[in-house]
C-alpha cells in the first residue's frame, strides 16, 4: 500500500492507494505522527511520499522514514516521468509537479493544460512529449473577493459562491460577479490563447473552487479533485519501478 501526503498551509490531504486504486483519503488539520500511525498500521503501508509547502520538521521526516520501506520527500530533484524545463525549479510548487504527473498518467502522450483552482489559480502546460513548458499564477476566487474588501474603504467581504446572473443588481452581487466572471473569462482566455499554438490538448481542473466553474467551461475538461494525490502516487510508483 502507498500513503501519499499533500501538506498545505492550513491542512493536509492524505490518501492510501493499492497500486493505482484509491482506498482511503482524509483531510487532517495537523500533520503529526499521531494522526498517521493508525492509517499506516490499518493499511499496512509500505511506501510513503510526502509533499509540503512548508518546511518539514525533522521529527516528522524521521517518523515517515522509519515507518516505510521507501520514503520520498518530494523535491525538485526527485525523478518524475515528465521533463521540467522551468527556469527556477527550486521555486516550482510541488503540487504543480504532482498535478502535471497525474495528467500525464491519465492521458499519456497527450498535451494537457492543468488548472488548479486553490488560493491561487495555477495554469500549467504539458506538451504531448511530456515536457512542462511553463505556466502562470493568478489570484484565486476567494483571494479576489478578499482583496476588493481589503484594498477599498467600503466594499464588503463576500463569501465564495456562484452568481445568479451575469450583471449584479446589488453591490454584493456586483462584487461576486466581478470576481467570478473574471475568473471564468480568464480560464477561457488562457485556453483560447493556447489553442492558437497547440492543435489539441486536454484540460484538467482541480482544486477547491472547481465545483463553481466546471459546468461553465465550454471546452472539453476533466474535473478531478484528487489530481495532486494521484500525481504523488504516480511519482511513488515511478521511483519504485526505476
Amino acid at each position: 500500500m502507498n500513503l501519499v501526503i499533500d501538506r498545505g498551509n492550513s491542512s493536509t490531504k492524505i490518501a492510501v492507494f493499492d497500486q493505482r486504486r484509491l482506498v482511503y483519503q482524509a483531510v487532517l488539520d495537523v500533520c503529526e505522527p499521531s494522526a498517521l500511525t493508525s492509517v499506516i498500521a490499518t493499511y499496512s503501508v509500505q511506501q510513503i511520499i510526502y509533499s509540503s509547502v512548508v518546511t518539514t520538521e525533522p521529527f516528522l521526516s524521521d517518523f515517515l522514514t522509519n515507518n516505510a520501506v521507501r520514503f520520498i520527500d518530494l523535491t525538485n530533484s526527485t525523478p518524475v516521468p515528465i521533463k521540467i524545463i522551468y527556469e527556477t525549479p527550486l521555486t516550482l510548487g510541488r503540487d504543480r509537479i504532482a498535478a502535471l504527473v497525474a495528467a500525464w498518467s491519465l492521458q499519456p502522450h497527450k498535451a494537457a493544460l492543468v488548472i488548479d483552482m486553490g488560493t491561487c489559480i495555477t495554469y500549467d502546460f504539458l506538451t504531448a512529449d511530456g515536457v512542462f513548458v511553463g505556466g502562470n499564477i493568478a489570484p484565486g476566487l476567494a483571494m479576489r473577493l478578499k482583496a476588493m474588501h481589503a484594498f477599498t474603504g467600503k466594499l464588503p467581504e463576500i463569501e465564495v459562491a456562484e452568481p445568479t446572473a451575469y450583471l449584479g443588481t446589488s453591490t454584493h452581487q456586483a462584487i461576486l460577479g466581478g470576481a467570478y466572471w473574471g475568473v471564468l473569462h480568464e480560464i477561457e482566455g488562457v485556453i483560447g490563447q493556447l489553442k492558437l499554438k497547440y492543435d489539441e490538448f486536454s484540460v484538467f481542473l482541480t482544486g477547491g473552487t472547481t465545483i463553481y466553474f466546471e459546468k461553465q467551461i465550454k471546452n472539453c475538461i476533466f474535473a478531478e479533485p484528487n489530481l495532486v494525490l494521484i500525481g504523488l502516487n504516480e511519482i511513488l510508483i515511478y521511483n519504485d519501478i526505476h
